[in-house]
């Protein structure tokens, strides 16, 4: 069978391949389109496994809902100028509407369903891409949450959140919920809770919270309460722990200048009254005084890492804390509204890039 370049041409519209490869496809298939689409395809997965072990931290959070549930999938490339094309887009897009419509179990079986609007697989999908664009490309993960949610993209997909409410149809159907609920999924976005509220912090880790603010406080002997504060240092004179020359330059400080006498103590000093603070852990730790200042900086610590405790960002819209803000919007709905969950995905959050060293890699070329 002949061919021409606009069989050619029209080949490489349909696969997004280059020229050459077009053509070489089509000799070898004696003009054969099919055949050569088949062969092409097989070409790519070889070389797919070849760049499978190059980096792909770049890439897309796309997200999908409807009234029963929202889904967020996270597809990885190599390059930000590939996430940012169309192909790569539409590809995230419809591999979103895929997870939604399917609610595979996990990312293998989403590889094995049928794309929507598609008489592809999401893996042969993926894998067309793949031919086109020439990078390593993988589904890294998909979230499913469903019931009443809000859904939210930051920076064309660098970031996305998904926010389950619990309330009846009606309210959900409202678009003063659906406004509520965007603002709640930028707040996720934007302050990255680590709980939907106190009440959702385990024992355990309340405990371990507590255990790294004691901690953390007694390496910081400069921010302990004063009364604390003067045993120590008067623990590090009268024993002689400090070096001569730094209690002459304490003792010579006067009272405005010893609230900042870090600024004029030794390092080594310091660290010795870091030792002397550890060393009276267990009495600095049922102090009262140091007791309310632990309570106020885990207070302190759970209202940045709870959703419902942290300010609401909009203070244009609200005044006071998350669970205020939907509080004052199920008031005025005159409906029964609860934050239920979240889900935040960040674009290639804890893959580990590469940091190629031209210089390195030129001098062991020319050892």
């Amino acid at each position: 069978m002949a061919f021409t370049a606009k069989d050619v041409q029209a080949l490489r519209e349909k696969t997004g391949v280059g020229m050459m490869d077009c053509k070489k496809a089509l000799v070898e298939t004696d003009g054969d389109v099919e055949k050569a689409i088949e062969i092409l395809r097989k070409k790519g997965l070889a070389q797919a496994e070849k760049k499978a072990s190059r980096v792909a931290a770049e890439g897309i959070v796309a997200t999908c809902s409807d009234a029963s549930a929202g889904i967020l999938v996270e597809i990885n490339c190599e390059t930000d100028f590939v996430a940012k094309g169309a192909p790569f887009v539409e590809l995230s897009a419809k591999v979103a509407k895929t997870v939604l419509a399917a609610k595979p179990a996990d990312v293998e079986a989403l590889l094995a369903t049928k794309a929507v609007d598609s008489d592809k697989t999401v893996e042969e999908e993926v894998q067309e891409v793949f031919l086109a664009l020439r990078e390593n490309m993988k589904i890294r993960r998909f979230a499913i949450v469903e019931g009443h949610t809000a859904t939210y993209i930051h920076a064309g997909g660098s970031v996305g959140v998904i926010v389950a409410f619990d309330t009846d149809d009606a309210t959900a159907a409202k678009a003063e919920f659906a406004e509520m609920g965007k603002n709640i999924a930028m707040q996720v976005a934007a302050m990255n809770p680590e709980y939907i509220s106190k009440e959702a912090v385990s024992a355990e880790e309340l405990a371990k919270i507590e255990s790294i603010t004691v901690d953390s406080a007694l390496n910081k002997p400069d921010s302990l309460p004063m009364p604390i504060l003067n045993s120590l240092i008067n623990e590090a004179i009268d024993e002689k722990k400090w070096s001569d020359e730094d209690i002459t330059v304490y003792q010579g400080l006067d009272q405005k200048q010893r609230k900042n006498f870090v600024n004029f103590i030794s390092k080594e000093a310091f660290a010795t009254l870091i030792e002397i603070a550890v060393a009276h852990k267990a009495e600095i730790a049922d102090n009262k005084i140091f007791g309310g200042l632990v309570t106020g900086r885990v207070a302190k610590q759970i209202k940045e890492v709870c959703l419902a405790e942290q300010d609401f960002v909009r203070s244009d819209l609200f005044e006071g804390n998350v669970a205020g803000y939907v509080a004052s919007v199920a008031k005025a709905l005159g409906a029964d509204i609860k934050l239920a969950s979240f889900v935040r995905f960040e674009k290639g959050e804890g893959i580990e890039k590469k940091q190629d060293d031209f210089a390195a890699e030129i001098a062991s070329m020319v050892q």
